[in-house]
């Protein structure tokens, strides 16, 4: 198995004078399970693909353990890459489909078909060796386009939204059966995605992207509790941070009715009059007293059973600002009615309004 380096790594495109991928600097350990994330045009794409020989590199350089593979072509880089499309060929067989890059590589019958074999019964496979692609469902088609990358044993998976296809029930058991399988082959895997929540349950550590520039690289855990700036807060979590600017005052900073305590130094390092506080939606309480908290009017809620999402509209800072609120499943308020909430102390992340950079710990 091997690391990989992205050292610096920039794509710029022809015609284009804004590069794709900024000065991309990540390190991959051994056997980790890297995903990169971030919304449509950020470069996580054509990240993988520089990665796996697919794009030029114009800066900066990529290493696949102690070796520089910035300029080798494809085949001598020893990766294996699932496709968002399966890319299956429709007239083979399942075993033809997943032992086909080993046939090219000269692989004896035997030896392919007892790989093909051991990669089917990991994978769930076996009794559709013999079916073509035609009469498998997504999810099976997608668990081939795994096999034929697991039997090539390469030092490092490339995965291209290969989730993206399949319904939303059929996605959560594949991630699952995903992330289950990189750990039991403990083979460094790179996976991009544009959904968070895939992100956050399936990687090691997650990358965000925006622009072409990497945001912050860190465990999902800590991405959801100390994300970096406004970006990574708004995009890390569903549904989104609320994020209010809101003016600093004796104390803390004035939330509607009350005063949340602040770090004093993360109030002294701000240039601005105003901060800008994000809090999670399972971090407001709801309180009875009008005189400490915010009234939020609700617009809509989501019940989802055991708890449900109140969307609705406050006046913060002189200005309509909307929120969402999680609640318990059986305190439900009504549409039109007044919920009062506070921030939960010790539960709210500061950050700079002009820069965006976090400045609480």
């Amino acid at each position: 198995m091997a690391t990989v380096t992205f050292d610096k790594a920039t794509r710029i495109y022809p015609g284009s004078d804004k590069p794709a991928v900024d000065a991309l600097d990540i390190e991959i350990a051994d056997g980790e399970f890297l995903v990169l994330v971030g919304p449509s045009g950020c470069g996580k794409s054509t990240s993988l693909r520089m990665l796996a020989g697919l794009e030029d590199v114009n800066g900066g350089a990529i290493r696949i353990g102690d070796r520089d593979v910035t300029h080798l072509p494809p085949k001598d880089r020893d990766i294996a890459m699932v496709f968002q499309n399966y890319a299956l060929y429709p007239h083979m067989t399942v075993a033809d489909n997943m032992g086909f890059a080993l046939k090219i590589a000269g692989v004896n019958k035997a030896e392919i078909r007892q790989k093909v074999e051991e990669a089917a019964k990991i994978l769930d496979l076996t009794q559709y060796l013999d079916r073509k692609p035609k009469a498998l469902s997504g999810g099976q088609r997608q668990r081939v386009a795994m096999g034929r990358a697991i039997v090539r044993e390469p030092q490092v998976f490339l995965m291209d939204e290969p989730l993206s296809n399949l319904d939303a029930k059929l996605r959560v058991s594949t991630r699952t059966q995903i992330a289950s399988l990189q750990r039991r082959l403990g083979i460094t895997t790179v996976y991009v995605t544009h959904d968070q929540v895939e992100a956050l349950t399936m990687g090691d550590r997650v990358a965000v992207l925006k622009d072409g520039l990497l945001q912050q690289v860190d465990t999902p855990r800590n991405m959801y509790d100390r994300p970096a700036n406004l970006f990574v807060a708004g995009f890390i979590g569903s549904p989104a941070m609320n994020l209010v600017e809101v003016p600093i005052t004796d104390g803390g900073v004035k939330f509607g009715n009350s005063v949340v305590p602040v770090q004093r130094e993360a109030l002294s390092s701000a240039t601005d009059k105003t901060v800008t506080v994000g809090v999670r939606p399972e971090h407001f309480d709801v309180t009875t007293d009008p005189a400490t908290g915010v009234p939020v009017v609700v617009n809509v809620v989501e019940e989802l059973g055991s708890d449900a999402f109140v969307y609705g509209t406050a006046q913060v800072g002189g200005e309509a600002k909307d929120l969402v609120v999680r609640v318990g499943g059986r305190e439900v308020p009504e549409k039109g009615s007044t919920l009062n909430v506070v921030p939960r102390s010790g539960e709210t992340h500061v950050f700079s309004t002009s820069t965006g950079e976090r400045l609480s710990d």
